[in-house]
């Protein structure tokens, strides 16, 4: 046996090996995975939130006369 034979034989085995763990845990990510249950806070929920801020603008640029 050369040393390609025993390296291919030997990648086989690793492919296999790393093809059942993904088989096993499934798919990465969100993706056929059940959606997370949302906590909901019961005292949020029941008081009135109060009115959001409004968002922070940006810097206000004013025209300034040439002189």
């Amino acid at each position: 046996m050369s040393s390609e034979s025993v390296g291919g034989i030997l990648g086989a085995i690793v492919a296999a090996i790393v093809l059942a763990v993904a088989v096993v845990f499934g798919p990465i990510g969100q993706y056929g995975k059940p959606p997370k249950p949302v906590k909901v806070d019961p005292a949020a929920a029941a008081a009135p939130a109060a009115p959001a801020a409004p968002a922070p603008r940006g810097p206000v640029i004013k025209e300034v006369p040439n002189q």
